[in-house]
């Protein structure tokens, strides 16, 4: 592998939506990006597109063996200059009612979305300047939440929960780092425009809890979601914010990116918990006289 000689970060997740569109604001922006991908169709189709600019890693975030293998990968690129930027970006979003949903997927939910994040850290964090030796200035840490990581909504509680707890490590990473000089910065973006609402018309998720009592109101949660989402922010407003994170002298440690951001997420925030929960309940039909309404017509 050619060494480095530009600033370089890590993507994890690079392969399309938002990870695609942080490899590329960066690299229009002087870096060098290695990006996580899974497939070798991926890596050949970044490569074609972005040229010398950018560096695919084939990565599994579940998998610590293959992680720490592309750390060693950077590592020798690096040529003991620091890593300038590490973007975890790579998960996934699991739904269903978790009275219900299998444990084996919130499982996998929390493996991709925390402890991938975290085997992330401990594979690139050290070329941040954590490992001594390194010349450069200490790197950075971008970890891509949602709004799910402070608000929870019904039918998305294994995804909500990964990203509370991507929140919480994060708080606690920033305040361990902070002795290395490494700054951990979190993003929390509302619904972007990504390749994933392609599927808007697969009900497949809604229809594995169709025998439930919630099957109403997951639909009307899916109804909103596929309305909403192709409507949401262009995924290089994220990537332009992830570069801010990386180079502004005094980030914020938190950014809320969120499309009609006063109704969405400043007013729910201002109201009291109790008034937002009566309201949410109310419009899906999730109160009790709801469902005694559904059981009678049976």
């Amino acid at each position: 592998m050619t060494a480095i000689t530009k600033p370089a970060a890590v993507v994890t997740g690079a392969s399309t939506g938002i990870g695609h569109a942080s490899a590329s604001v960066l690299i229009s922006n002087g870096f060098h990006v290695f990006a996580g991908v899974r497939k070798a169709e991926d890596a050949e189709r970044l490569s074609q597109e972005f040229g010398a600019d950018i560096t695919p890693l084939t990565m599994e975030v579940t998998d610590t063996a293959s992680m720490q293998a592309a750390g060693e990968e950077v590592r020798k690129a690096l040529g003991g200059q620091t890593l300038q930027g590490l973007v975890c970006n790579a998960g996934v979003a699991v739904t269903g009612p978790l009275l219900h949903i299998p444990i084996e997927e919130v499982e996998n939910q929390l493996n991709i979305n925390v402890l991938g994040a975290l085997r992330t850290v401990q594979a690139f964090g050290p070329l941040l300047g954590a490992e001594d030796g390194l010349t450069g200035k200490p790197g950075r840490i971008v970890m891509m939440s949602s709004m799910a990581g402070v608000m929870g909504m019904p039918f998305v509680g294994p995804y909500a929960a990964s990203k509370h707890g991507l929140e919480g490590l994060s708080k606690s990473l920033r305040k361990e780092l902070a002795i290395y000089g490494i700054g951990v910065y979190v993003i929390g973006p509302g619904a972007v425009a990504t390749p994933i609402w392609d599927k808007a018309d697969d009900t497949s998720e809604v229809d594995k809890y169709r025998h439930t009592d919630f099957a109403k109101a997951m639909q009307r949660v899916f109804n909103w979601m596929m309305d909403r989402g192709p409507k949401g922010l262009p995924p290089e407003q994220i990537g332009e914010r992830v570069h801010h994170c990386l180079t502004s002298d005094d980030p914020d440690f938190r950014f809320a990116e969120v499309p009609n951001r006063f109704t969405e997420w400043t007013l729910p925030r201002l109201l009291p918990e109790k008034l937002v929960h009566k309201q949410i309940i109310k419009r899906l039909g999730l109160r009790p006289e709801d469902l005694a309404d559904a059981r009678k017509k049976g």
